[in-house]
């Protein structure tokens, strides 16, 4: 039965409104037979939803062990589900009271039927991406060269772009960039293969007659972080080719480098090494690389410091400097995030803490600097806590909710807001 205009002026009366304040259209609901509780609300900021409406796509993801994300191309949110009071109903074409005000409406029955309902919604919060799981899946299987017994070994799991995606709780833009950060190299991908002839057009000009044209399939390159002792193997032949031929660090010609090379190690690893370490152009038609001293400085670092617990700080500097390549100079500011220098202890020491080895969440990530350490000063801190600052947010911010400050002869200091086991 549906409601007729005295019905729902008679229910007005007795809810002692009045009509004169409402707009004439009125909305009858009933549930349809098909309506149902078990549909899913999802809110989006206006960025997302146009994407949905432009024809793009965005992903959940996440194992059964972990919480669920979802990632656009370049972002990557927490969802989370949140209740209301009110009951959430979907109505197909309901017209909302602006859409009615630019109408010409009488005092008309609109009667509308419920298709479902909700008491709850999934709402987005921007997150940062969980990226760790990356380089852990990674490091299962090192590349250590062509020749390695490793790669006679199929069994050793290896990973696909697409692999790597349906896994990694970020958006691939977000992984694409770590895969960079981490030296990442696509091994295999380059390998092109005939394929059968392929269907390019469907217009023909007599039945069954179509245009057709040979293709080429590309196999899927698999991601591979190269062993840290083979890396600076390829960076040891790069630095004495240099060397022998007296030639800029900021000027390193790529086609030399490779013919010279060539012989020694996979050109692809060398181009990669080259990519890892400094930065390419091209002046006169020719590629050139302008290697970086720093990131040479700090991955002499790394290896004097992975077979040390700890190094006697004023000696380390000085095997650090004769270790480096002629004409680059070593400071410890090239260190941060890699290496932490105590200078409280008799003698000074220095020992590998990297950033990336830490633990993921905020408050994991203080406990295990502050167990490391009781009191840092915002300069030691800040490289092991850079990565946590969310848009708009600031290393300060940061320590002011985990941590306490104190003076300590004058300086600045921080410790844990609550204690440490």
């Amino acid at each position: 039965m549906e409601r007729t205009r005295a019905e729902v002026d008679a229910t007005l009366q007795t809810a002692k409104l009045d009509a004169a304040e409402l707009l004439p259209a009125a909305h009858c609901l009933r549930f349809g037979p098909a309506a149902a509780g078990d549909v899913c609300l999802l809110e989006l900021e206006p960025a997302l939803c146009g994407r949905l409406q432009a024809g793009r796509s965005l992903v959940i993801r996440g194992d059964k062990d972990e919480q669920a994300v979802l990632c656009s191309e370049d972002k990557t949110y927490d969802l989370k589900v949140a209740d209301t009071s009110n009951m959430l109903l979907f109505i197909p074409g309901c017209k909302i009271p602006e859409q009615l005000k630019m109408e010409e409406t009488h005092c008309n029955i609109i009667h509308t039927e419920i298709f479902g309902f909700s008491n709850n919604y999934w709402e987005l919060r921007r997150c940062r991406p969980k990226l760790k799981k990356l380089k852990k899946l990674l490091m299962e299987n090192t590349y250590e060269g062509p020749d390695s017994e490793k790669e006679k070994d199929s069994s050793h799991l290896k990973y696909t772009t697409e692999d790597l995606l349906d896994q990694i709780q970020a958006s691939e833009e977000e992984i694409m960039t770590q895969l960079q950060v981490l030296n990442a190299c696509e091994i295999g991908g380059m390998l092109a293969v005939p394929l059968a002839i392929r269907c390019i057009s469907s217009s023909f000009t007599g039945i069954g007659k179509y245009t057709w044209t040979p293709s080429l399939c590309f196999a899927a390159g698999y991601w591979r972080i190269l062993e840290f002792d083979y890396e600076m193997k390829l960076l040891n032949h790069i630095t004495q080719l240099v060397d022998s031929e007296s030639w800029s660090f900021s000027k390193v010609p790529l086609n030399t480098c490779l013919q010279e090379l060539g012989p020694l190690e996979p050109e692809e690893m060398i181009e990669h090494c080259l990519k890892c370490y400094g930065k390419k152009y091209t002046e006169e038609g020719e590629a050139y690389f302008e290697l970086s001293a720093d990131k040479i400085c700090r991955a002499t670092a790394q290896m004097l410091l992975q077979n040390a617990v700890k190094f006697n700080l004023a000696e380390f500097q000085e095997v650090w400097q004769q270790s480096v390549p002629e004409g680059m100079t070593t400071r410890l500011d090239q260190l941060k995030g890699l290496a932490l220098v105590d200078r409280q202890s008799r003698p000074e020491i220095i020992f590998l803490l990297k950033a990336e080895d830490l633990p993921e969440g905020d408050q994991e990530r203080f406990n295990s600097l502050f167990s490391l350490r009781e009191k840092w000063t915002e300069e030691d801190i800040a490289p092991y806590i850079q990565d946590l600052c969310g848009e708009k947010q600031t290393i300060g911010a940061l320590l002011t909710k985990y941590a306490r400050s104190s003076m300590q002869n004058g300086v600045k200091v921080y410790n844990s807001r609550r204690p440490i086991s």
